[in-house]
């Protein structure tokens, strides 16, 4: 598992989003994901639903996840 793959899987799960992820060791990966799913929910259902788009390969592939979820909006204030 790779960078790249887990940006594919995240933005196939959440059509539209502007998705970014890096790691230094292919195991652990910090993403920063812009999608407009996230409007109205909270922390914990945004985290669930990128943890939605990458099914089982959470504690297997991928070891640790920081995930930033932000709405459009959101984003645009940063």
């Amino acid at each position: 598992m790779n960078s790249q793959e887990i940006a594919r899987l995240i933005r196939a799960g959440l059509p539209g989003a502007d998705v970014r992820v890096q790691s230094d060791d292919d195991t652990h990966f910090q993403a920063r994901i812009v999608a407009e799913q996230f409007a109205g929910k909270r922390g914990v259902a945004r985290h669930q639903l990128v943890y939605q788009t990458l099914g089982e390969r959470m504690g297997r592939e991928i070891h640790a996840l920081s995930i930033e979820a932000l709405t459009p909006a959101e984003a645009g204030r940063e």
